[in-house]
């Protein structure tokens, strides 16, 4: 029975949670109440609502949908959903919303719906609540919202300039002009500027005005929240107040913005212990009474936000002691001893004294503390008559914290003592009549201490020989040189410095009695300038315990200011550096040898810091040209001490005046305006005469001269203009090689008959003689004329020798060779004249014998074999015999000695005479 009671409990339970969440799902839970209000500062809108009591009873977990619009927009600004558990306690709900634009600039309402988080269905919308702007305000002016505050830099903020009713915003603007953003209707302007910064100031000034000129301004200020306090500490100079300080950070604001500071106990920071004041550095003061531990905050805050800083302390750890005052001294030439008195603060000090040398280099000395109020310290090791600089400090000698700061510095100088090292002294020796002039000169080493103020200068000279009383001489402090005269024996010289106290140690110099003229035979020897003096080198000799080189700084002067170095034995080179050096002034060096104290002279230098260029060019007296050179002549060059450098030669610059220069053997140099020249080089300075060669003829050229040295040479500014003459020998050439065979042919031509028939006689063709002018028969191709066709006026013969000579040969007709047959010749020179013998001559009635010899002015051999033409009318076979003329024979009838030898018929080819055809007369006619 029990089981059933319980059972029946338990449906009835299920069924109740039932129903009650059936309820849920079919039930809504409307808005029964909503408010809405601002908080102007913090520019966030306050809403609040609440629902049916039956809600809260049942303890349902609600969510609501907010939806938020302002009036100048008809969508939703915002909607938000908000879920929240109701409890039975009715509370009402809340919710904020932070607005993006001030909420005065226009009218903002609310609305906000619910459900049961189990339920699908939504409640009504309740009715839109309100919250009104200025806009719908009556004003008298403008105005602008959010008012004057601190703006954080980089944030963004928006701003609205709102009207009267009715009226429209003309300007809405910043100052300085920075990058907005602006959105206006009629009454209301807006305006965001994004990424604040102060680099343009800190101060934003915001200014707008309506249609009317009515006119509103607000200020905004532009900074950063605080920075944790740097640097905070706290010490006790007297144990008996506390001082903190620390570094202010920047914050860019200023005034009633700037930063506020609070120094509090960390136990009770509601309490301040001071008022911190702030200038180079931050700093806050209280009196700590009795207590001896403390823990502090410092607490830093503006508009912004807020840092904080702590520190915790024993006050007798942190001690920073006063500086001390009224510290006074006394001295000795090598001691000071500093003074000074001190209130004590119950706690052990010890004390620290700086000493500044006159190097700069700076000695301290610590020293424990005394009893007595009266402090003093004593600093030994110094110099005499020597300025110092001391001052003192002091910090606790347990717990050390920090040392105070130092006393005034006081100035000291230490005492007077005596002079400590020698003189540098060196002499100039001039021969004169009866001895010598010796020029002193002396300065102070940097081993030379004066160990006070030197009021004069002792010399001393005596005769080394015969031991006579010495000499001496007091010199101002002022001179540095002075000029004695000795004899011809040699001295002992000595120089000491003096002061209130005493007397340097002496310098000497010997100087010997003859005359040294081993100085004039010296060869001076070059030396080069670097970037730090002059080098001079020399060769060392073992016998010197030292060497001098000595010079003067100013040549020109006379006197000069000799100066002089000395090097010690195992020096054989040295800089020799002037401030007085400048480049292009020649300097004298000297080298000494010493010895004992004596100085002998080993080796002359001359040269220059820096050589530079000469300063006048080579005057060209004379220039002879050719057709392909120029000779240059130009006057010696003066090389004296006043030259800039030494002369090392000449340059020779020449260059057509059209066209660059190729000349052969010479170097191309370009100009500042990148004009070309020819360069030639000589590097004998005595030369005086230059040629250069391979010019053209006809050819305009500037040629200019420069002497040079180790510094160069000076630029080309003036040249010299030359005009090469014309080749003759060329003209000769042209002449021989076009006039001359131009005349020749010129002649030739106009006696061209007479030099043919000189140099080319005409040879006769026996084809083109009028002799062949007759019934013809042709061998081959040549004619053959019958001899009793052409009787011959008239034959010669030229030399009785050539006559005797003659062979006849006789032609028969029986017989195809020729046969000699001897004639008696009566005469050495003959002639056969004719007689107009009739042509028509009756035949022999014998055989006839004919007579030919050789004719060699023709050269085509015709052989006479038989007759080859046959003439009815002269010619019977039989009875006539017939000579053939042959143009190769003369008719040999002359003599019955024939040449028969080759040599004989050369002789006759020589001697004989050839008489033309056409001056032969043939038949009563000229051929």
């Amino acid at each position: 029975m029990m089981n059933h009671f319980m059972i029946l409990a338990v449906l009835l339970h299920l069924r109740t949670c039932y129903t009650a969440y059936s309820q849920q799902e079919s039930s809504v839970f409307p808005v029964t109440y909503l408010n809405i209000s601002k908080d102007s500062d913090l520019q966030q809108l306050l809403v609040e609502w609440d629902v049916v009591k039956s809600a809260h009873d049942a303890e349902l977990a609600m969510s609501f949908e907010i939806q938020v619009r302002r009036t100048d927009e008809a969508a939703t600004v915002w909607t938000e959903f908000h879920n929240v558990t109701l409890d039975k306690l009715e509370k009402p709900l809340h919710w904020t919303w932070d607005s993006d634009i001030p909420l005065e600039c226009m009218s903002h309402a609310v609305r906000i719906r619910s459900k049961a988080e189990a339920s699908k269905i939504w409640s009504q919308w309740s009715l839109w609540e309100t919250l009104p702007g200025l806009d719908t305000s009556n004003r008298s002016g403008p105005l602008i919202f959010p008012k004057e505050k601190v703006l954080a830099e980089g944030s963004d903020i928006t701003l609205c300039c709102i009207g009267r009713k009715g009226q429209t915003i003309k300007e809405f603007s910043v100052y300085p002009a920075i990058d907005v953003f602006k959105h206006t209707n009629s009454q209301v302007s807006l305006l965001t500027v994004e990424n604040l910064s102060h680099d343009k100031g800190s101060d934003i000034y915001v200014y707008c005005y309506d249609e009317d000129k009515q006119f509103h301004h607000a200020d905004f200020f532009v900074g950063r929240p605080p920075d944790t306090p740097k640097d905070f500490s706290c010490q006790t100079r007297d144990m008996k107040r506390v001082t903190c300080t620390w570094t202010e950070g920047e914050t860019y604001l200023y005034g009633k913005n700037s930063p506020r500071y609070t120094l509090s106990k960390t136990s009770s920071q509601k309490m301040s212990l001071c008022e911190a004041s702030c200038s180079k550095q931050c700093s806050c003061s209280w009196d700590i009474g009795q207590q001896r531990i403390w823990n502090v905050t410092l607490t830093v805050e503006n508009l912004l936000g807020k840092k904080t800083a702590t520190d915790v302390f024993d006050v007798k750890h942190r001690i920073y002691p006063t500086a001390p005052l009224q510290v006074w001294e006394d001295s000795t030439d090598t001691e000071i001893t500093l003074h000074w008195n001190y209130e004590k603060i119950g706690v052990e000090l010890f004390w620290q004294t700086e000493v500044l040398q006159p190097d700069g280099k700076v000695e301290l000395h610590n020293s424990s503390d005394v009893e007595s109020r009266h402090k003093r310290v004593t600093v030994r090791g110094l110099q005499p008559y020597t300025a110092y600089t001391a001052r003192v400090r002091c910090g606790a000698a347990k717990h050390f914290w920090r040392w105070s700061e130092w006393s005034p510095p006081l100035p000291i100088r230490t005492k007077e003592g005596t002079p400590s090292g020698k003189l540098d002294m060196w002499r100039e020796i001039t021969p004169v009549l009866g001895g010598q002039n010796v020029t002193l000169f002396w300065k102070k080493t940097p081993s030379f201490q004066a160990n006070g103020k030197i009021i004069s200068y002792e010399v001393t000279w005596e005769k080394l020989e015969d031991g006579s009383k010495p000499e001496s001489f007091s010199f101002s402090s002022v001179y540095n040189s002075t000029r004695i005269f000795i004899d011809n024996h040699s001295y002992k010289i000595s120089i000491m410095a003096k002061n209130n106290v005493n007397f340097s140690l002496p310098s000497v110099l010997i100087i010997s009695g003859a005359p040294d003229n081993s100085t004039e035979e010296l060869k001076e020897g070059l030396v080069n300038g670097t970037d730090d003096g002059i080098l001079i080198s020399w060769e060392p000799r073992s016998i010197y315990d030292s060497y001098i080189i000595d010079w003067c700084n100013f040549p020109r002067l006379q006197p000069c200011d000799l100066q002089w170095k000395r090097f010690g034995p195992n020096t054989s080179s040295a800089v020799i550096s002037s401030a007085a050096f400048v480049p292009g002034v020649r300097y004298k060096f000297r080298i000494y040898g010493s010895v004992a104290n004596k100085a002998s002279i080993l080796e002359k230098k001359i040269g220059y810091l820096r050589e530079l260029p000469p300063r006048l060019d080579p005057v060209v007296r004379k220039v002879d040209l050719t057709y392909h050179s120029v000779t240059l002549s130009w006057d010696s060059y003066l090389t004296d001490e006043s030259e800039p450098g030494f002369l090392r030669g000449y340059h020779v610059y020449v260059s057509p005046i059209q066209g660059n220069c190729n000349l052969k053997g010479s170097k191309k140099h370009l100009l500042p305006d990148d004009s070309e020249l020819c360069k030639y080089t000589i590097e004998n300075p005595e030369e005086k005469r230059y040629t250069v060669e391979h010019l053209m003829p006809n050819t305009k050229y500037k040629i200019v001269v420069k002497a040079f040295t180790g510094g160069g040479e000076t630029p080309i500014v003036n040249f010299r203009y030359i005009d090469t003459p014309y080749n003759s020998n060329m003209l000769y050439f042209v002449f021989l090689l076009v006039i001359v065979p131009t005349l020749v042919a010129a002649v030739c031509h106009w006696k061209m008959k007479w030099v043919k028939e000189c140099c080319c006689p005409v040879i006769p063709s026996p084809n083109k003689s009028k002799v062949l002018s007759f019934k013809e028969c042709k061998i081959d191709s040549e004619k053959v004329l019958k001899i009793n066709d052409c009787i011959p006026d008239v034959l010669a013969m030229d030399s009785n020798d050539e006559t005797q000579k003659l062979h006849p040969v006789t032609w028969s007709p029986l017989s195809s060779t020729p046969t000699e047959e001897k004639i008696d010749v009566h005469n050495s020179s003959w002639i056969y004249p004719s007689e107009n013998v009739a042509r028509d001559f009756p035949p022999p009635s014998m055989p006839e014998t004919h007579t030919c010899f050789e004719n060699f002015a023709y050269s085509s051999p015709l052989e006479a074999e038989s007759d080859p033409c046959q003439i009815p009318e002269t010619l019977e076979a039989g009875k006539t015999a017939v000579m053939l003329y042959q143009p190769q024979c003369y008719l040999d009838i002359f003599h019955e000695d024939a040449a028969s030898t080759t040599r004989e018929t050369g002789d006759r080819k020589k001697s004989l005479r050839y008489i033309s055809q056409t001056d032969v007369h043939c038949m009563g006619g000229r051929l």
